[in-house]
């Protein structure tokens, strides 16, 4: 049965179809002419010991969606995901894995194919509502729906969910997520790229979206109980583990951490203390209490979370000692390297990125081809993230999920402040290498690839700077926003907020939590925090390197643009164009 909402003014259709019988749960979203299947299903038996909770999500495009077979002559198969595939998954990813119940160990898999295409509605958005809807009506636990939309700008008009060519005239593409607690709208994940615009617009732009995520939000909620009604369709939510309170149990535990949690947390810089501290404490757990290690390491969670939350909060105290507005100290260097066209060092604490620029002939573009996108791309980021940047071990086999959207996510911020083409005939590669891990790499990438950038005597319109900010909360409802997270601010607390843009505006943002989600005041504090920071990182770099240098690396290759009189053009191409 087929169940019809209107968003944005064109009618959006859901069909929790029994076609895929044997999944949990599934869903057919359709949108204008373009369709996706969402599907979700949960293992059997449970998975001990995790650090994360064991959540695949995957995007498949189609190429028969879009009416093509693909391009190379010997492989007609779809075969790995593209990188706009990959940064869709990890969107949809970041919007349902904060509400999964912790003690949910099962592995669950969400699957999503693009079915067809009609080439103005992106079916991004559309995957993460049928994944919330197939997940809602299943049997796995999860604390949704998730209500979405794209929002668009072009003059002062914003628009719901805007078509490719709206897109292509916006000034914002930005895509909301949030959930429903206690009657408010909560954002629980952002993903945007702006031509450099001010907050006040992006807040305006949630303003906007807000009353049709609380549509989304009910109409899921209203069908899913009408679905719960049928007899054939009984989808019971499988039981949690349980977790009794032993409180000799956690006496124990308490007592081996007891003067040990705090001095292991609260240091200076990232040491071994911490996983040394972890690696004792799962020892003793095993060798005294071997049938309770997942409530264990629960436990462990709960009290390192309690412990930044008091000290934040209540105290202000930070585990490196900064306040909460503070950022480390950061260093720039450009010129770096000898014989590449640009380069350039950026540290902010424990976090350096090396950022090497390349510039190619017009013939050196990427050509694209793929399901939905099809045409050249000058202008490419990539990002590496090898093991050695966080002291480990681990086999070198390209590019995983996560150094492609970090990649992308820099691109992004970039992308406002490249000259066009007419301006700039160049092709532009930067790859950024992260040095040492310690927080937001990302943004310090986009920061490195600037001053790579204007190393190079590319005539960028202003530099980027990025910076990320974090969040603690409470039982009682207070908290903090962090300026510049690194260690357990990251892996404990509960936002990561990455914002980039130069001086006149914001140019990327992404958001993703480990909470149900943040209220409208949290996300303007967290801009003004962002805008604070970012304009103080942009002085740092601009006194190492004011303006892009007046002449291209001598290593780079020349290209010679010659303007002709446009009354001589039809002597230069002769009759006909013959010449």
């Amino acid at each position: 049965m087929e169940y019809k909402i209107k968003i944005g003014g064109r009618e959006m259709i859901f069909d929790p179809s029994n076609l895929p019988e044997q999944a949990s749960g599934a869903c057919f979203l359709k949108y204008g002419g373009t369709m996706v299947l969402s599907t979700c299903c949960i293992s059997s038996y449970e998975k001990e010991q995790t650090e994360f909770f064991p959540l695949t999500v995957e995007y498949e495009e189609r190429y028969y969606a879009a009416g093509k077979i693909k391009g190379p002559r010997y492989i007609k198969r779809e075969t790995r995901p593209s990188d706009e595939a990959i940064c869709n998954a990890r969107m949809v990813d970041r919007a349902i894995r904060p509400l999964f119940p912790k003690e949910l160990t099962r592995e669950v898999q969400v699957i999503n194919t693009v079915l067809s295409w009609d080439g103005e509605n992106d079916p991004d958005v559309l995957a993460l509502l049928a994944s919330s809807f197939s997940l809602l009506i299943s049997e796995i636990p999860w604390k949704g729906p998730v209500g979405a939309v794209r929002v668009g700008k072009i003059g002062e008009k914003f628009i719901i969910n805007p078509t490719y060519k709206e897109k292509e005239e916006s000034e914002i593409d930005v895509v909301f997520a949030g959930v429903k607690r206690n009657g408010e709208i909560l954002i629980n994940m952002i993903e945007g790229g702006f031509s450099e615009v001010d907050e006040g617009t992006i807040l305006k732009a949630f303003d906007f979206a807000k009353p049709e995520i609380e549509k989304l939000i009910d109409f899921q909620e209203k069908i899913a109980k009408e679905i719960g009604k049928d007899a054939e369709r009984p989808k019971e939510k499988i039981p949690l583990k349980v977790i009794e309170k032993d409180p000799a149990f956690e006496e124990e535990l308490r007592k081996f951490l007891e003067g040990k949690l705090k001095e292991a947390v609260f240091q200076k810089e990232k040491s071994e203390k911490f996983s040394q501290l972890k690696k004792e404490y799962l020892e003793f757990v095993n060798q005294n209490f071997p049938e309770k290690v997942f409530d264990a390491l629960l436990f462990f969670d709960k009290e390192v979370e309690k412990l930044l939350a008091k000290e934040i909060i209540e105290n202000g105290i930070r585990p490196d000692g900064r306040k909460i507005d503070q950022m480390r100290e950061i260093s720039c260097q450009v010129s770096v390297l000898p014989r590449t066209h640009g380069s350039a060092v950026f540290c902010r604490g424990q976090t350096k990125s090396l950022s090497i620029l390349t510039l190619g002939a017009p013939g050196d573009v990427q050509l694209l081809e793929g399901m939905e996108i099809s045409g050249k791309k000058r202008f490419m980021h990539h990002y590496n993230f090898p093991p050695y940047s966080v002291g480990e071990i681990s086999p070198l086999r390209g590019p995983g999920r996560r150094e492609i959207g970090h990649g992308m996510l820099v691109e992004r911020a970039l992308l406002p402040i490249i000259p066009d083409f007419d301006q700039f005939p160049y092709t532009i590669r930067i790859v950024s290498e992260i040095l040492s891990s310690n927080g937001s790499t990302s943004m310090a990438s986009a920061c490195s690839s600037s001053l790579a950038l204007m190393d190079a005597g590319v005539p960028i319109k202003r530099p980027v700077a990025g910076i990320a900010l974090g969040l603690v909360t409470n039982e009682k409802g207070d908290y903090r926003i962090l300026t510049d997270i690194q260690g357990p601010e990251d892996h404990y607390g509960d936002m990561d907020f990455k914002v980039a843009g130069t001086e006149k505006g914001v140019t990327a943002i992404q958001m993703d939590l480990k909470i149900d989600g943040i209220s409208r005041k949290i996300f303007e504090e967290a801009l003004e925090r962002g805008k604070k920071a970012r304009f103080e990182i942009l002085k740092i770099m601009k006194d190492i390197l004011p303006k892009p240098r007046e002449n291209l690396s001598p290593f780079a290759p020349k290209i010679l643009t010659i303007q002709i009189n446009p009354e001589k053009i039809r002597d230069v191409i002769g009759p006909g164009g013959r010449v």
